[in-house]
């Protein structure tokens, strides 16, 4: 079941669902009716016939909880891993340049892992194992100072937007002149 809210079942809600379900299977046992099982547990008749049909395919087994569905997680040597990945660089994984981007890093885990986090989630995996953001020490080889410069002398008087006269508005549509 989901929720609006993005709660969803605590552990504690988890078991007492299974309980039910387990409850459900002595009944069925019993012989009991699909109608009579949902009546005496107070649940839908389509809830019940699932249950029973997933009985009789899996056993009680088939019944039991599957636990919390939290994101999947690296274990300690999926960690070693990727942090070896990581230090080869993104060319060794065929990016076309040397920077590290949480998409990217995201795919690489995807990729070796078949793991799918988001990006906020990678965000915080490498958070949790103590990575931090970095920002190039220099700056790029290819940045040429004298354009810049040209560029802001020349080009950004002529782009850049001229303010609006200091001229009093107003909000209204019927009174243009009012405040």
């Amino acid at each position: 079941m989901r929720y609006a809210q993005g709660g969803g079942l605590t552990d504690a809600e988890r078991a007492a669902r299974e309980r039910l379900r387990l409850e459900a299977v002595e009944r069925f046992a019993a012989g009991q009716k699909n109608q009579q099982v949902a009546t005496a547990l107070r649940v839908s008749e389509r809830s019940v016939e699932r249950w029973r049909r997933a009985w009789r395919e899996r056993g009680e087994a088939g019944l039991l909880s599957k636990g919390s569905p939290g994101r999947p997680r690296l274990g300690q040597a999926q960690i070693a891993r990727l942090e070896r990945e990581l230090e080869r660089g993104p060319l060794v994984h065929g990016w076309t340049d040397q920077r590290w981007t949480l998409a990217r890093i995201k795919t690489l885990i995807g990729r070796l892992f078949h793991v799918s986090y988001t990006v906020e989630g990678t965000w915080q995996l490498l958070k949790r194992h103590g990575w931090s953001w970095q920002q190039p020490a220099r700056r790029a080889i290819e940045r040429d100072d004298e354009a810049v410069e040209v560029w802001k002398k020349e080009t950004w008087p002529r782009v850049r937007a001229s303010r609006r006269s200091a001229t009093p508005g107003s909000s209204s549509r019927t009174r243009p002149g009012s405040r």
